[in-house]
């Protein structure tokens, strides 16, 4: 898993990159914010996949916490998620993508799916 956080300074926003997001939590930021986009880039796997974001600046055990967003992701596509004007989450923002939506969801996606967030 390769993360990185670049500052985008002409919008005073960040963006997170995980070029290998799974079933283990990965934290965005550890404190209060707004989320702006999610992409996401599933075109390595022939099965649809779930990005799981919890409002959190603790720890996440993927499974068992209850998620504050799901979205599902079809197979071979690569999905660009835009929130206008942005959404603000309180505590923090995790992320994790696993092979099913809702809670119980905790199985890596058999290929490597990339996920960018924009946050401030």
């Amino acid at each position: 898993m390769a993360v990185t956080n670049l500052t985008i300074t002409s919008l005073a926003a960040s963006e997170f990159q995980d070029t290998s997001n799974a079933n283990s939590s990965v934290s965005v930021k550890g404190s209060a914010g707004t989320l702006y986009v999610v992409s996401v880039d599933n075109t390595a796997n022939a099965a649809a996949s779930y990005v799981k974001l919890y409002d959190t600046a603790g720890a996440v055990v993927v499974g068992t916490t209850v998620p504050d967003w799901v979205f599902k992701i079809t197979a071979l596509v690569a999905q660009p998620i835009v929130f206008v004007p942005g959404i603000a989450f309180a505590n923090g923002l995790a992320v994790c993508t696993v092979t099913a939506g809702g809670t119980a969801g905790s199985t890596s996606p058999s290929s490597a799916v990339i996920v960018r967030i924009v946050y401030t």
